[in-house]
């Protein structure tokens, strides 16, 4: 590999293509009246590009090309899970009877979808051991405060009030002090101990009555299976409070453990990461909620249910019910349905012996990893991991290198950088997570880069610091990008806009 090389060109853009008169559709003949837009509904000085149809297929073939994505390469986004996507998952929502539907047709047309919803249900039941799942929030953040919900729900119809306080490990995701926040209750911030686990100590210490709950992200974003878990629970219960389980990371449990079993109250799953959706750039998701039996009245609705179980020649009748003190809706309709429908077939093709194996194979992927960069990065809490470990992007005999310039230099040798500086307990984190798609051959070309680019750092750190050299584009300015937001990059020059 060349290790500076001039980036390629920018491509002109379709307005620099454009020329007067070029055609590039062709409208079919129109089987109605044809009809005047009434006035002001149109516009004459839209100044829409003119081009040939190859020429608009190249642009937006060429802007595809210049993205990186799960179906080009190696993709070890911590906390994310971003592994492969069957496209076999793409097929099946895409079938007409699942496209060609909509929601306020009557019950009786739609039994294939709610059937599909009702038996996704039940798999997230058996792999989690909640009592009840309602497939309504559109995200995992979303799933959060849904959660968050219920549990206040839950307090206020005890009458216990009082309890405001949710407690959040400094190893849990990001989102969830949001989730607490925007539910009107106080965040406080429980610390980890020496090992990553939750610290007892100062647990114990905010577990009175005012405690409405726990948020534990399990394996935690550091990564590691939190070894006092079952321990965790019980202080919660003890003090009149519930837990909540983020469970963004559930592929590295999938078939192994389930959460309800360790003592977690309510949960969320992230349809679009374990159950293998593709995902990033801001969808499409879907966070099902889970719960233990004494909060399934609270659950959003509307959920699937068997409303007539049928006989010998009639199949059973699915229909929609709302539960008895239910939270309401938290979207509308059923919930992002093409997200679900991917999502089952992943569940039905791998079935429970392929989906534990995809999570023994996640983390058997994460430690070999660990183990390999283990002489080279510094591994703070370095013990088993589970399905992505962090590393610390720094060297005290290379101090002006960074985790963001191994990342930019990675891109270099055609991989997608780790996630960077997350969790915020880790100095320069290096949030790794390989998933179980990727081979052996990929892990150790990955490993080997890093290591090449830890010798980097002590003998040619320029070459880190303005990095990457290889891509379409150079290193940006983010923070700048950040701050000074350009949201439209082309102007017509005759528009006056």
């Amino acid at each position: 590999m060349t290790e500076y090389s001039t980036p390629k060109p920018v491509e002109p853009t379709v307005y620099d293509l454009s020329s007067p008169g070029r055609v590039g559709h062709t409208f079919p003949q129109c089987d109605v009246p044809l009809a005047d837009f009434p006035a002001g509904m149109t516009r004459d000085d839209l100044p829409l590009p003119e081009l040939s149809e190859v020429d608009v297929v190249r642009h937006y073939t060429r802007l595809s090309q210049l993205n990186h994505g799960v179906d080009t390469g190696f993709y070890p986004l911590g906390s994310c899970t971003m592994k492969y996507n069957p496209k076999i998952n793409e097929e099946m929502a895409r079938l007409p009877g699942f496209t060609q539907i909509h929601p306020f047709q009557p019950i009786e047309t739609v039994q294939g979808a709610l059937a599909l919803m009702y038996h996704t249900q039940e798999w997230l039941k058996a792999i989690s051991g909640f009592d009840a799942v309602s497939l309504q929030p559109a995200a995992g953040a979303h799933g959060e405060l849904t959660g968050v919900l219920i549990i206040r729900a839950y307090h206020h119809a005890c009458g216990d009030e009082k309890r405001t306080k949710m407690l959040i490990p400094d190893s849990a995701h990001g989102t969830n002090p949001a989730s607490s926040a925007m539910s009107g209750l106080q965040v406080v911030e429980i610390p980890s101990d020496a090992r990553g686990n939750v610290d007892l100590e100062a647990l114990r210490q905010h577990c009175d009555d005012t405690l409405a709950g726990l948020m534990i992200t399990n394996p935690n974003t550091l990564g590691l299976f939190d070894e006092n878990l079952a321990e965790v629970c019980e202080l919660v219960h003890q003090a009149g409070g519930l837990v909540y389980g983020d469970g963004a990371n559930l592929n590295a449990l999938m078939g192994i453990a389930r959460p309800a079993d360790y003592g977690i109250d309510v949960l969320h799953f992230n349809l679009h990461k374990t159950f293998s959706t593709p995902h990033g750039g801001g969808g499409p998701g879907s966070g099902p909620v889970g719960v233990t039996a004494e909060l399934a009245q609270f659950l959003p609705g509307p959920i699937v249910d068997v409303v007539d179980e049928g006989d010998q020649d009639e199949p059973p009748l699915y229909g929609l019910v709302m539960p008895e003190k239910s939270i309401g809706r938290v979207k509308s309709f059923w919930g992002h349905f093409g997200v679900i429908v991917r999502a089952f077939t992943y569940m039905i093709m791998l079935g429970e012996e392929g989906l534990r194996a995809a999570s023994e194979h996640a983390v058997l992927n994460a430690n070999y990893l660990q183990a390999r960069l283990r002489d080279t990065y510094h591994i703070p809490y370095d013990r088993i991991c589970m399905h992505e470990f962090v590393a610390e992007g720094r060297w005290p005999d290379a101090p002006e290198v960074h985790a963001l310039d191994i990342s930019k230099r990675l891109m270099d040798f055609g991989f997608h950088p780790p996630t960077n500086y997350f969790p915020l307990i880790v100095h320069e984190a290096l949030m790794i997570e390989p998933t179980e798609t990727e081979s052996k051959e990929t892990l150790d070309a990955f490993a080997d880069a890093l290591i090449q680019i830890a010798e980097e750092a002590h003998t040619n750190p320029e070459i880190l610091k303005t990095a990457p050299h290889n891509t379409p584009f150079g290193r940006l300015d983010e923070v700048k990008a950040a701050r000074d937001l350009v949201l439209c990059c082309w102007v017509p020059e005759k528009s006056g806009f």
